[in-house]
């Protein structure tokens, strides 16, 4: 019985543990093959999965009757058109401020600040989510789908930091309007920004120093939800200064980080 073989890894049919076995190979199969978008050969992803060839043929068999994987004219393997449908309809019903909501709130309990996402539009950050923190009486006036100068914030900098990554693109956009001065600390000349921005890009983070609002510093880090390689917009944990000061937020980076990192394996579970 061919599909009893391929469920169970060619353990017998009555084992139970065999059939975990055999389940997680054909998931290990489907998750390989994301990471070749233009297809890979059954000698290469056998050699990958670390499985026999026949093993890994019949778990393609078992995708491919499920139309999550596919083979091309070369006989290579790829993922089929039925499991991009499925992911694409799952996404579009799923947007990644609901997604990220459980990062959100685990930040806003593990610092008792507010913890934002945002996306850049135009010239202004727009605060797609926001969760405060589960106590303490001073809540800062943001709301979600209030806007903030993208140039003044951290999520702003952040996001305009993979944008502008030259120093002519800087110039340019800072040249569209004037750079506001929201508080003394505000950056707003072109040098200021562009050495601002390169240095986002260097550390991989962004801060807002008291420069949106006074008594206010932010760690912004960016959010992939749609592209492992263009943030889609990004996470800030915004304090207030008197009770989190800047430098314990920064000393705090990986942390966040690592929270953050888990949104995928949340996203997979």
């Amino acid at each position: 019985m061919p599909d009893a073989d391929m469920v169970t890894g060619g353990d017998r049919p009555g084992q139970g543990a065999g059939r975990v076995v055999g389940s997680d190979r054909v998931l290990v199969v489907l998750k390989e093959l994301a990471g070749h978008p233009a297809g890979v050969g059954l000698d290469e992803l056998a050699r990958v999965v670390g499985s026999p060839k026949p093993t890994v043929h019949r778990a393609l068999r078992s995708l491919r009757r499920a139309g999550l994987a596919a083979q091309d004219a070369r006989g290579h393997y790829l993922l089929g058109d039925e499991f991009l449908r499925l992911a694409f309809a799952h996404h579009e019903t799923r947007p990644e401020h609901v997604r990220l909501q459980p990062v959100l709130e685990t930040l806003a309990v593990r610092f008792g600040e507010t913890t934002h996402y945002a996306v850049l539009d135009g010239r202004e950050v727009v605060y797609r989510a926001k969760v405060d923190p589960p106590s303490g009486a001073a809540r800062l006036t943001s709301t979600v789908g209030g806007r903030n100068p993208a140039h003044s914030t951290g999520v702003g900098k952040l996001l305009l930091a993979h944008r502008l990554t030259t120093p002519d693109a800087v110039a340019a956009w800072a040249a569209e309007a004037p750079l506001e001065r929201r508080t003394a600390r505000t950056r707003t000349t072109v040098a200021e920004l562009r050495d601002e921005l390169a240095t986002i890009r260097e550390r991989g983070y962004a801060l807002d120093d008291e420069e949106n609002e006074t008594g206010v510093a932010c760690l912004a880090l960016p959010v992939y939800a749609l592209s492992p390689s263009t943030p889609s917009g990004a996470l800030s944990v915004s304090a207030l200064t008197y009770r989190t000061p800047l430098a314990t937020l920064v000393d705090a980076v990986d942390e966040v980080r690592g929270v953050l990192g888990r949104l995928g394996e949340g996203d997979a579970a």
